[in-house]
């Protein structure tokens, strides 16, 4: 066991030689569980002595409990997370909390932050510089620890995006084909790669979207505007419904809905795959709202009490078949 993390959790490490481990543990993934490991023993115990890392070890016990209490959800998470997934929920919050309060030194440079959000669930984060970004199932935001004179991160899947105002430095969603740009507004991204299309709403502020080489042709959206881009051209459009965003309290929304659409955005947020042995169901329309945790197969078996189809599930292949 490296003795600099159990000097980290003492208090004991000088802020540069805390910078240079929190470094490491990005990289070096046996050290990243050896400092999971006492992450959670300080957490349980309430030995934490730093204040912000004492905070986050209560709210992560709390959590502890309320799965505990739940015994299904707990073995649906062990199940579904697994030890990596929780590391790496744990490892961000300690690291970004800890390095957003080091000075950093003359060579330093801010590391880069993967989050991802597992099949099922959704996440809120608060970056470096004080914004807040709610993560849909199956989504990855990218991001510095430290931001600089722009504000960029990089997002696969969905993110809403409630951007802290700071006029010197814009703030830029990079999907890799397009980027959107804002100083400080509200606004939600949907890109996930297999999706086809890559749609962006406003709900206050002003933001521009545009391809990476080619700003000045970039089209500027204002609030309940949403742009839809196929691949080839974008479509400007009012916003259909402000309910499609409930996604981030954990309910997904659909109105006059093809299934053939509604299927796609499960197969998406649940990562399963969903085959459709007679195509004329997909022509079905559907309204109605769920909550994120019934799952798939749950929602699936609400839409087939409406419109009737017969289903099977083959968990270990993670396939669900609908059929006439």
């Amino acid at each position: 066991m490296d003795e600099r993390i159990d000097k980290y959790f003492q208090g004991e490490l000088r802020k540069p030689e805390r910078v240079k481990l929190l470094l490491e543990v990005v990289r070096d993934e046996e050290l990243r569980k050896q400092i999971v490991e006492f992450q959670n023993v300080y957490t349980l115990t309430g030995l934490a002595p730093q204040g912000a890392d004492k905070e986050a070890g209560q709210q992560s016990l709390q959590q502890f409990m309320k799965r505990q209490r739940r015994m299904v959800w707990r073995k649906y998470l062990i199940r579904s997370l697994g030890y990596a997934a929780a590391a790496a929920i744990l490892i961000v919050s300690v690291w970004t909390t800890a390095v957003s309060y080091v000075d950093k030194p003359d060579d330093y440079v801010a590391a880069q932050q993967e989050f991802f959000v597992p099949a099922g669930q959704r996440a809120r984060i608060k970056l470096p510089d004080g914004t807040f970004v709610w993560l849909n199932a199956g989504s990855v935001l990218t991001y510095p620890s430290i931001f600089g004179e722009e504000r960029k991160v990089y997002l696969k899947g969905e993110g809403f995006f409630d951007v802290a105002k700071n006029e010197k430095s814009p703030f830029i969603v990079s999907t890799g084909t397009l980027e959107i740009r804002a100083l400080g507004t509200q606004f939600n991204v949907f890109c996930y790669p297999d999706a086809g299309l890559i749609s962006t709403s406003l709900i206050e502020g002003s933001v521009k979207v545009y391809h990476p080489e080619d700003e000045a042709n970039g089209v500027v959206l204002k609030p309940n505007q949403q742009l839809v881009y196929d691949r080839q051209s974008f479509q400007t459009i009012q916003m259909k419904n402000e309910d499609d965003l409930l996604w981030k309290d954990g309910i997904y929304n659909f109105k006059s809905e093809r299934l053939e659409s509604i299927l796609k955005k499960l197969e998406l947020y649940y990562d399963v795959k969903i085959v459709v042995k007679s195509p004329e169901i997909l022509s079905y329309r559907y309204t109605g709202k769920f909550r994120q945790r019934d799952g798939v197969v749950e929602i699936l078996r609400i839409i087939q009490k409406i419109h009737h189809f017969k289903m099977s599930e083959n968990e270990e292949r993670n396939i669900v078949t609908l059929y006439r």
